[in-house]
């Protein structure tokens, strides 16, 4: 089973400088999460410090292609 919390605290524990944003972005990329279960997971594991909340939306949205397609994503943050 993809366990969410599993992943992100293993990435956590060996990136302690890590932003918790940036952990969980880890944790989900490639791994093909429902928009539920990553909006759900989001909000427990992100600190809100860590994003601005006028800009959840988009970044939730970000996160769920993030998890389905890491290499277009990072081809569209090239250009």
């Amino acid at each position: 089973m993809r366990s969410i919390e599993r992943r992100f605290k293993e990435i956590e524990a060996k990136n302690p400088y890590y932003s918790t944003y940036t952990c969980f972005a880890l944790a989900i990329a490639g791994q093909k999460f429902t928009k539920e279960t990553i909006r759900r997971h989001f909000n427990r594991l992100v600190d809100k410090d860590d994003y601005d909340k006028k800009d959840k939306k988009e970044v939730l949205e970000h996160l769920f292609k993030l998890s389905f397609d890491v290499e277009k994503v990072l081809e569209g943050n090239r250009k």
